[in-house]
């Protein structure tokens, strides 16, 4: 048997505030609406709060606790101060129409619902997720996926004006298809395997260096090196890569890259160039795959509807006469 304890607000016309099932917390929790102590039970800033400091500094990649607590800063103002009854489907579609930065607003409510339905387990709400089983009703904005194709041209103008680290990332992740956040991290390979564990999806995959073009060459240079870390790819004077580093040196190197296409006089080109983007090596390791098949098993895609949609990649077929 399980009992449930609320805050009684009917004399005042209030719904209700549910106070969980622990009895301890259940006090702590009447005391500070009846003592008028800042109010955030019942209300969706008590999940954001516990949320941000129980569950966040859980997740062990990088990129997804930076892009959560990016969300979360946005859509705290708009929800905090709301009762879960106050959140219903009108209030969310209201949310994702007003959003200027569409395919961005449909991450917020991603990162919604996910809070919405860690705090049902907690018990600070009852309600189900507004949207459940609204899939199909395509109620969040209409993403279109960034259309890249890297070309070797647009490709060799960059590679030409990149320094060695810059190369070496571009090789790497063309070759393997890893995300460059894996490609910053991943280790020194042991008796000629590559092992990656991806840190988006925690997936493992083996790469042969000896059936690579380029991954040979890279290791031997890595390996002539004076460093102080464990990780393939490293700056000149031996330390590991940041974010920060490759994002200067690409930049750099794609600037100069637009430039001498100026001065060429290729307007098409300079374009392409301006919207060359450094994770665009992912997309043309899937480009040089041999086919759709390929392609998602190199991604470590478990649809390859996704790899299609996003990558580009295609399906190879042979005519049948």
């Amino acid at each position: 048997m399980v009992t449930y304890y609320f805050y009684d607000r009917r004399l005042d016309g209030e719904p209700d505030v549910p106070l969980g099932t622990d009895f301890d917390q259940a006090i702590k929790k009447w005391d500070e609406i009846h003592n008028k102590a800042p109010r955030i039970v019942g209300t969706l800033e008590e999940a954001f709060s516990r949320w941000e400091k129980e569950v966040l500094p859980t997740y062990t990649s990088i990129e997804t606790k930076k892009g959560y607590a990016k969300n979360l800063r946005t859509i705290r103002p708009i929800f905090a101060d709301s009762t879960w009854d106050q959140v219903d489907m009108p209030s969310i579609k209201g949310y994702l129409k007003a959003r200027s930065a569409k395919t961005q607003g449909n991450r917020e409510m991603s990162l919604l619902s996910i809070i919405w339905n860690w705090a049902r387990g907690e018990g600070l709400t009852r309600l189900p997720w507004p949207a459940a089983g609204m899939e199909r009703s395509k109620w969040k904005n209409k993403e279109t996926p960034r259309r890249m194709v890297v070309t070797d041209q647009l490709f060799e103008a960059l590679y030409a004006e990149g320094n060695q680290l810059l190369r070496d990332c571009m090789d790497l992740s063309t070759a393997t298809g890893m995300r460059l956040t894996d490609c910053i991290t991943v280790l020194m390979p042991r008796n000629d395997m590559l092992r990656l564990e991806a840190s988006k999806t925690g997936k493992e995959a083996d790469y042969d260096i000896n059936v690579s073009q380029v991954l040979p060459e890279l290791v031997a240079r890595r390996k002539a090196m004076r460093t102080n870390h464990l990780m393939l790819l490293s700056t000149e004077d031996g330390k590991r890569v940041t974010h920060t580093t490759l994002r200067y040196w690409y930049d750099k190197a794609r600037n100069q890259a637009y430039v001498k296409a100026a001065l060429a006089n290729d307007d098409e080109f300079m374009r392409e160039i301006r919207r060359l983007v450094l994770r665009d090596m992912r997309k043309r390791a899937a480009q040089l795959a041999g086919g759709l098949d390929e392609a998602s098993a190199l991604l470590q895609h478990n649809d390859k509807r996704l790899t299609q949609r996003h990558y580009g990649a295609v399906a190879k077929l042979k005519p049948t006469r």
